[in-house]
C-alpha cells in the first residue's frame, strides 16, 4: 500500500434554467390560453441561457475539456472527477456546442481515469425537505442519467453546493453510496484537518471527504486576483503548497467555469492548469478519485452535523442561509415545497418537470441581500440587476403555475385522510385513490357523507357534492345494492366529469 498523499481534483459543472425578468412586470401571469406543454417557454428565458451556454462552452467546457483529455492522455496518473447536473446535460442537448461536449464526457468515462458523481438531477434543495421521497426521486433521475451518459452507475454522491448533515449522510448511505463530499468546515473539524477520510456520524458504511476550501479558492476566487499577495499563482508553486500541507488526502473542488470564464484565458489559467499535474507528480503526491481515497484510507474519526446545522460550500458562512437566509427566499422554497403533493397528485409528467425546474437552486442563490463580498459573487452569477427582481419573478411564476394546477386537478384546502393513512389533496387525487378500492374500501366513506362533506367545506364545489349525496341517498334504499365495481365507478364517474384524469 502506497503512502504517497492523495489529490483529488474534481470539477462542479452546472448551468440552470434561467426565468423570465419580464414575466412579471409584462403581466403575464394567469393569461389565458397557455398549454401545459408551453409552460416551459412561457417562464424560463431560454434566449438568455442559449447565450449563456454557448459562451461558456465557448470559453471553458470545450477548451477545458480538451486540455484534460490530453493530460490523461500524457501524463500518467492523472486523474479527476466531474459532478454533472442534469439540467446542464438537458442545456447540452438543447444548445449548440452540446453535443460535442456530451461526447467529451463520454470520451473522459471511456479512459478510466475520471469518475463520475451523482447529485440531484435538478441541483435542487430537495435534501432539506423533511419528506425525503423527492430527493430520492431525483437522485434516482441523475443515476439513469449517468448511466445513459458515462456508462455506469456513480458511487460517489456530492449533495447540491455540498448541502450536508447526518440526516442527508443517512439517506445517501441508504442509497447505497460508498461515499459523499462536503465542505471542510471549521466549526464542524473543531481544530481537525479536512485533509482526511471521516466517517459520518450514524452511519456504518459510508465515508466522507471533505473539501479544502482555502486551497481551492486559491484557485477558484484568487488565481486573477492582482492585489493578492501570492499573485501570480504558478503550477510550481502550488504544487509546492500542496506538499507542504499534511493530511491523507487534499481534495480540491471546483466550479468548471473555472477555467476560461471565472478567469479567463488571458489570465494564464489554461497554462496553469497545463502544468499542474507534472508539477504535482515530482513530489511524493498522486491523483486519485473520490471513490479510490475512500477504497485507500480508513477514517481517522467522524463527522457530526445536526440537521438544523447543514453546512455547504456557500458563500463564508457555508451553511443554508445563501439559499434560504432572508425572507423572500424562505416564502418562494416554503411555497414550492407546499405544492409538492399537489403537482403529484396531477399525473401530469410537464406539470412535475415545471415544478422541478423551479426548485433549481440558482432561483434563491439570486436573492442574497447580505452584501460585501459574497453579495458581489452572488450578484456575478445573476441575470437580475436585483435580489428584490429576483424573489418578484420567481414567486410569481410560482403563483401563476400554483393557480394553473388548482384549476387543473381542484386542490382542496385541507387534505382528505383515509384509515390506511393515505392522503389526497385534490378530486384527482381522490379519483385515483378509488380507482384501486372495493366497495368495502370506500362504502363507509360515502354512508358517513365524508366524501360530500370533504368536497363541499374543503373545496365548495356545491354540484360535485350533490352527486354525491344523490349516490349515498340511492345506497339507503333497500333496493339498491350496487358491487364493488360499480360502486367505485359511479363514484369516480362523478369525479371524472369535474377534472382532468388522463
Amino acid at each position: 500500500m502506497t503512502n504517497k498523499k492523495s489529490i483529488c481534483l474534481a470539477f462542479e459543472v452546472h448551468q440552470p434554467f434561467r426565468l423570465r425578468k419580464d414575466f412579471f412586470w409584462n403581466k403575464r401571469m394567469f393569461r389565458r390560453g397557455v398549454k401545459t406543454e408551453e409552460l416551459f417557454d412561457y417562464y424560463f428565458f431560454g434566449e438568455k441561457d442559449r447565450e449563456v451556454f454557448e459562451k461558456v462552452a465557448r470559453k471553458c467546457y470545450r477548451p477545458t475539456n480538451e486540455i484534460i483529455l490530453r493530460l490523461i492522455e500524457e501524463v500518467e496518473g492523472f486523474k479527476v472527477a466531474y459532478s454533472v447536473s442534469g439540467v446542464f446535460v438537458e442545456q447540452c442537448e438543447r444548445y449548440g456546442y452540446g453535443k460535442a461536449i456530451l461526447e467529451d464526457f463520454q470520451r473522459l468515462a471511456s479512459t478510466g481515469k475520471v469518475e463520475f458523481l451523482d447529485q440531484t438531477y435538478y441541483h435542487s434543495l430537495v435534501s432539506l425537505y423533511e419528506d425525503a421521497g423527492e430527493f430520492i426521486e431525483q437522485v434516482k433521475a441523475h443515476r439513469e442519467l449517468m448511466r445513459d451518459l458515462v456508462g455506469y452507475e456513480p458511487v460517489f454522491f456530492e449533495n447540491t453546493e455540498l448541502l450536508y448533515n447526518n440526516r442527508i449522510a443517512k439517506l445517501v448511505e441508504n442509497m447505497g453510496y460508498r461515499g459523499i463530499f462536503a465542505e471542510g468546515v471549521d466549526r464542524v473539524l473543531n481544530g481537525r484537518s479536512p485533509n482526511y477520510v471521516y466517517a459520518p456520524i450514524g452511519c456504518k458504511n459510508l465515508k466522507v471527504i471533505l473539501r479544502n476550501y482555502p486551497l481551492t479558492d486559491d484557485i477558484g476566487f484568487r488565481f486573477s486576483l492582482k492585489s493578492w499577495k501570492e499573485y501570480p499563482l504558478s503550477a510550481a508553486k502550488y504544487a509546492s503548497w500542496l506538499d507542504a500541507t499534511p493530511g491523507q488526502c487534499i481534495n480540491i473542488f471546483l466550479d468548471y467555469e473555472t477555467f476560461g470564464e471565472h478567469h479567463w484565458e488571458d489570465t494564464g489559467i489554461f497554462e496553469f492548469l497545463r502544468e499542474l499535474p507534472a508539477q504535482v507528480l515530482k513530489y511524493e503526491m498522486e491523483f486519485s478519485t473520490p471513490s479510490e481515497i475512500i477504497a485507500k484510507y480508513k477514517p481517522i474519526g467522524v463527522i457530526d452535523v445536526r440537521n438544523l446545522e447543514t453546512t455547504s460550500w456557500a458563500d463564508v458562512e457555508k451553511d443554508t442561509s445563501c439559499f434560504i437566509g432572508n425572507t423572500m427566499q424562505w416564502a418562494c422554497y416554503e411555497y414550492l415545497r407546499w405544492l409538492e403533493p399537489y403537482v403529484k397528485e396531477s399525473g401530469d409528467e410537464e406539470l412535475l418537470k415545471i415544478w422541478r425546474y423551479l426548485g433549481i437552486s440558482d432561483h434563491l442563490y439570486y436573492m442574497f441581500t447580505v452584501g460585501g463580498a459574497s453579495g458581489d459573487v452572488h450578484s456575478y452569477f445573476s441575470h437580475f440587476e436585483k435580489p428584490y427582481d429576483a424573489f418578484i419573478t420567481l414567486f410569481s411564476i410560482i403563483h401563476d403555475f400554483d393557480a394553473r394546477l388548482r384549476a387543473k386537478i381542484k386542490i382542496a384546502d385541507y387534505p382528505f385522510v383515509f384509515r390506511d393513512g393515505e392522503k389526497v389533496w385534490s378530486l384527482k387525487g381522490l379519483y385515483e385513490y378509488l380507482r384501486n378500492r372495493t366497495e368495502e374500501d370506500i362504502r363507509g366513506y360515502v354512508e358517513r357523507c365524508d366524501f360530500e362533506r370533504w368536497i363541499r367545506e374543503s373545496m365548495g364545489e356545491e354540484e360535485i357534492a350533490r352527486e354525491l349525496e344523490d349516490l349515498r341517498l340511492s345506497l339507503s334504499e333497500e333496493h339498491q345494492r350496487y358491487d364493488a365495481g360499480e360502486l367505485r365507478d359511479m363514484i369516480c364517474e362523478i369525479i371524472c366529469k369535474y377534472t382532468i384524469t388522463n
